[in-house]
């Protein structure tokens, strides 16, 4: 039963969410790493009207599927700003996770143990990290979620056949937006093995009819094909070697090669245990306490709490037998982790062991943003020295605003620690939470943005090379592209750097008076002449520079001749 009071908090707890996630929509522009890259993607798709394969500059890009991709280009359509559009998605489909995440719960326990699911997904750090960037992961996550919700409704509390495929059809939406998008599916194993126990919690009636079970994998491939059978037809009709080379590079390299042979990411096969133990706190604060009520869950047989976390631990080995490993990768899980923990959370937090975990937690947290932006404002620690010479902030009034906003957000953190103490310590937790989030959506994010965007070295390359001139990027990264102000081109890629510096100058030499190349420090060439360069400073740890014909003077790569 779903009362007033009930539907009341609900909407409360959506609202705090909002704000935490939302907080700096539109503040900032894309950043590295994937950011600049997924919206310059997006941005070329709206520009080009070329949808079934993504482009970066004038390379096909085949690193993901599409699906983000359109999500981003429809964001924009509606609100024509890039800058707001880029984070639309990751904020409607952490809502969305957050909203599965309270109604499952909600259903297979009461509205409480919902809220308390829903809070402690909020509460992890990657999560709301995640969703404040434009990343395709709180999508895919959200897409896992749906999958698992669809088929929880229908294994778990049902039958229900139309959830079923929806789940299905979900992971398939999955698959095209990143390749895990399939995992929901593997949680048909632990579904079958509790049917074949006896476990309790299950669908009773059991679902029954082989070709409804089929239809869920008719669904499933129904999503893909969405995207994949025009895709296929367009590549392998149109004698496109560029676009047989993407349908190659996507189905084989970007999913079987890289997560079977990874060639870069590497980490060891705990890895994702030390990403939950750390970049889920503080919900990762509980888990201990969990094992004991998991253990007497074991032993009844209760499919509410075992399926979905059999499930969290199957997708923790299926990544974790990949060598390549990245932290967000484990992500998709945390949901599922948050329905087979909520039931217990309500006791264990009143536990003082946790109450005082909590409190440690946040006062630790709060005492290391105090104490860092207290040191960097009133001295000249190391730490602060490196930050700014490698985001080329030295000497900048923003650096000095930044480490202010850090110790008043510490501030604010262990002066609420000091008033509610471990007695309050969930309420502790929402305050942290609210306090780190809004510090860095509505701050920290707008100080460090013209730099950590490229918008700063971008509009000083524009003003050294003049308003009429043409940039030629070589060595380049998206945000570079992204962030150019007037004429640009670039020589490719993926393209080697030294076949880059070819293609650049012989394309400045054609016209020396309108065109000028622009280059990163750490691969410029011994031949440039650096007392005839042009520094522009720093981005994202890269120092570059501007370069007109003079200055390669002495340089012969070769003439290949510029695309």
């Amino acid at each position: 039963m779903w009362s007033r009071e009930d539907k009341r908090q609900f909407i409360w707890f959506m609202l705090f969410a909002l704000v935490v996630i939302g907080a700096g929509l539109g503040l900032r522009a894309p950043w590295p790493a994937d950011e600049p890259r997924f919206v310059l993607v997006a941005r070329q798709m709206w520009e080009s009207g070329e949808w079934l394969f993504p482009h970066r500059g004038q390379e096909l890009y085949a690193d993901k599927p599409p699906l983000y991709f359109w999500m981003l280009a429809s964001t924009y359509a509606l609100v024509r700003n890039w800058n707001i559009a880029f984070l639309i998605p990751s904020l409607l489909t952490a809502l969305g996770t957050l909203a599965l995440t309270y109604d499952f719960a909600r259903r297979a326990w009461n509205p409480r143990v919902g809220l308390w699911a829903a809070g402690a997904v909020l509460c992890a750090l990657q999560f709301v990290y995640q969703a404040k960037r434009a990343q395709i992961d709180p999508t895919v996550v959200f897409f896992i979620t749906l999958g698992m919700y669809g088929l929880g409704r229908h294994l778990l509390q049902g039958a229900n056949w139309r959830w079923y495929w929806l789940g299905c059809f979900a992971a398939g939406l999955g698959v095209i937006s990143k390749g895990v998008g399939f995992l929901p599916l593997l949680a048909l194993i632990p579904y079958w093995l509790m049917r074949w126990r006896g476990w309790r919690g299950l669908s009773s009636p059991a679902p029954v009819g082989a070709g409804r079970w089929w239809l869920g994998a008719a669904s499933f491939l129904l999503a893909i094909a969405l995207w994949f059978v025009p895709m296929l037809v367009t590549a392998l009709v149109d004698g496109d070697r560029e676009h047989r080379a993407y349908l190659n590079e996507l189905l084989f390299r970007q999913t079987a090669t890289r997560y079977v042979n990874a060639w870069h990411h590497h980490a060891p096969f705990w890895y994702f245990l030390e990403v939950i133990a750390y970049f889920w706190l503080p919900f990762a604060i509980f888990i201990p306490w969990l094992i004991r009520p998991w253990r007497q869950a074991w032993r009844e047989r209760d499919a509410r709490v075992w399926w979905p976390l059999a499930w969290t631990l199957l997708v923790l080995l299926f990544f974790s037998a990949s060598p390549g490993k990245r932290d967000m990768y484990i992500l998709p899980a945390l949901p599922a982790l948050a329905w087979a923990a909520a039931p217990f959370l309500p006791v264990l937090a009143q536990r003082r062991g946790v109450r005082v975990a909590l409190l440690v937690f946040a006062g630790a947290l709060g005492g290391l943003l105090l104490g860092a932006g207290v040191l960097a404002v009133t001295s000249d620690p190391a730490f602060e020295l490196k930050l700014e010479a490698e985001r080329g902030l030295a000497g900048d009034a923003h650096a000095e605003a930044l480490w202010w906003t850090l110790a008043i957000m510490g501030g604010l953190i262990v002066a609420a620690a000091a008033r509610l103490r471990a007695a309050r310590a969930i309420a502790l937790t929402l305050a942290t939470v609210l306090v780190l989030w809004l510090g860095y959506g509505l701050a920290l994010a707008p100080l460090m943005d013209g730099e950590n965007s490229a918008r700063d070295v971008m509009q000083d390359a524009r003003r050294h090379a003049g308003a009429t001139a043409t940039i030629g990027l070589v060595d380049w990264k998206e945000q570079q592209l992204l962030q150019a102000v007037g004429a640009v081109t670039e020589f490719g890629f993926k393209a080697p750097v030294e076949t880059q510096w070819e293609r650049g100058l012989t394309w400045v030499r054609a016209e020396p008076g309108q065109r000028v190349l622009m280059a990163q420090d750490a691969t410029l060439p011994a031949c440039v002449d650096r007392t005839h360069a042009e520094p522009l400073g720093a981005a994202n740890r890269r120092s570059w520079w501007l370069l007109r014909a003079h200055a390669l003077a002495t340089c012969d790569f070769g003439t290949p001749g510029a695309r």
